[in-house]
């Protein structure tokens, strides 16, 4: 896998708050849990067992959030890929609901954390829009909202004017909004989980790449490639997008697929007031879906799927700087401050998994768009579990690593149909 690309030309590493101290493993250390990857889902993870009386202790091969979670489009979203309906008839009468409940307050678990430990993050919970480009996606997403409704859920349904009212442009047919979701600083809030979890006794070592995961006498010992170890009684694996071959044949259960992101310069007041003005975050229905917002520093930013590999030139960025002047023609010329991207991690069945693959060892991968608010109350569940040992405290059933067939030719095939994808987005589009 090639070298990611760096966390310093994004948009959210200009405007974080400092990083707490994470020194590297110097010497080795024992722990009752070792865990793997400092982002959501490995600090709200180490968070939740420090909270318990539980020592635990985070690897990560760079900083805390220099993965997906200091790279993304900061939307905090609840819910999965999956309608309530469809999941309740996937997962069966028991398990079902209880994933739905899951899901439906993920959002919560962020916004919780944030006025529990006073983080600096900029954030506000005005809700996410979700919106249809076509007519074909209208019904859908009207089914969507139906069915949150009958679960209680504060969303709606917006015809094509007030779509057009609240994101600033007449190009959709209609949306629903879901007034759970907001939007987050993504890297702040990653620093401030790290903080979080460093006040409560957690230790985060920060350039501190695991190398080797074995099984002795009942305890399961990481090495580092500085040569310090940990022995603990149990290991978490929350590297998502960066997984490497720490375990065998998980990096090949996904496929790490870039997204890539853009934000302007500060915009005037006038122009502020015609894009997303009641600052909601949004995305659309598009197979390759873009999604957009307003930041803190009156930024408009836009992110969608860029080429497989790493970037490499302004040239990377240039159809996301295209569709953004065409939806928003107000933003052209405004000029752009930063471009950036990051790896997510896609699996066959749209889904997060979890994995035991041996005693002791869970594995935690998959985020489908949803990451912010669904890790942070993954790393919850998941503290819940190793505290008790009650499977039923996860909110997916434990599933075997199952790499998928032909991995190295994946991204190839995954390309081919981002292309394909979008030229029946474009035809859809034309056709509303």
């Amino acid at each position: 896998m090639s070298e990611p690309f760096p966390l310093e030309p994004s948009l959210w590493a200009a405007t974080a708050p400092a990083a707490a101290a994470t020194p590297p493993l110097a010497e080795s250390v024992t722990a009752d849990v070792c865990i793997v990857g400092a982002g959501y889902a490995g600090l709200s993870t180490a968070l939740h067992l420090a909270e318990r009386g539980i020592k635990a202790v985070v690897l990560e091969a760079r900083e805390p959030g220099f993965g997906g979670s200091g790279r993304n489009g900061g939307q905090v979203i609840p819910g999965l890929k999956f309608d309530p309906d469809e999941l309740e008839t996937m997962y069966g009468s028991e398990r079902g609901p209880r994933l739905v409940d899951f899901v439906s307050r993920t959002a919560d678990v962020v916004w919780e954390l944030i006025d529990k430990h006073k983080m600096d993050v900029p954030n506000t919970r005005n809700g996410w829009i979700q919106s249809a480009i076509s007519a074909k996606a209208v019904g859908p997403i009207e089914a969507r909202a139906a069915q949150w409704q009958k679960r209680g859920a504060p969303v709606e349904v917006l015809d094509r004017q007030e779509t057009a009212r609240h994101i600033g442009h007449n190009q959709y047919l209609g949306s629903w909004i879901d007034r759970r979701g907001g939007v987050v600083q993504p890297l702040s809030y990653a620093r401030g989980l790290a903080r979080a979890a460093l006040a409560a006794g957690v230790s985060v070592h920060g350039n501190t790449h695991a190398t080797s995961l074995v099984r002795e006498n009942g305890k399961w010992i990481v090495g580092t490639a500085r040569g310090a170890t940990v022995t603990a009684d149990r290991v978490v694996l929350a590297t998502n997008g960066y997984t490497g071959d720490l375990w065998p044949h998980l990096r090949q259960t996904i496929i790490a697929a870039n997204s890539f992101q853009v934000a302007t310069k500060p915009l005037s007041d006038n122009i502020l007031k015609s894009i997303l003005p009641g600052g909601q975050s949004t995305s659309d229905s598009r197979r390759i879906g873009l999604y957009y917002r307003i930041d803190h520093t009156g930024r408009f930013l836009m992110g969608g799927r860029g080429p497989m590999r790493e970037p490499r030139g302004v040239e990377d960025w240039a159809h996301i700087e295209t569709m953004m002047e065409k939806m928003f023609p107000q933003l052209k010329g405004a000029g752009i401050d930063f471009r950036w991207g990051g790896r997510v991690a896609l699996t066959r069945d749209h889904l997060p998994h979890l994995h035991e693959p041996a005693p002791g060892l869970l594995i935690d991968i998959g985020c489908m768009g949803r990451g912010v608010a669904l890790q942070t109350a993954m790393g919850r569940a998941m503290a819940t579990y190793i505290a008790s040992g009650d499977p039923m405290a996860l909110p997916l059933p434990l599933d075997k690593v199952r790499p998928l067939p032909f991995h190295g030719l994946n991204k190839l095939y995954f390309q081919a149909f981002v292309t394909w994808y979008r030229f029946l987005d474009r035809r859809d589009a034309g056709a509303a």
